[in-house]
């Protein structure tokens, strides 16, 4: 039995796993700066969290310039109600 098989994936499977990836890891930073009670891993995590932000940003914009991950242009004015909701969102709050 030849068990020289070896998994090989393109460069655009790879890069929607390292997204994918980056995603989930941003998510669970969110979900440990909500739930420490810690300033200083607070801050830590914060950290982490916009640094992994970043990385997932530069694959998204990669992806996107080798036409492998599509988006919309959203319409001015959704784009505008959209600042409104979450800014009036965020006022309330305060």
């Amino acid at each position: 039995m030849n068990n020289n098989h070896q998994a090989s994936f393109t460069e655009k499977e790879l890069m929607n796993d390292l997204l994918a990836s980056e995603k989930q890891v941003t998510s669970a930073y969110n979900v440990g700066i909500t739930e420490t009670s810690c300033p200083n891993l607070r801050q830590h995590l914060t950290s982490c969290l916009n640094d992994s932000q970043h990385i997932q940003y530069n694959i998204f914009n990669a992806m996107q310039q080798r036409g492998w991950y599509q988006t919309k242009q959203a319409p001015a004015q959704d784009v505008q109600n959209a600042k409104t909701k979450y800014n009036q969102m965020k006022n309330d709050l305060q």
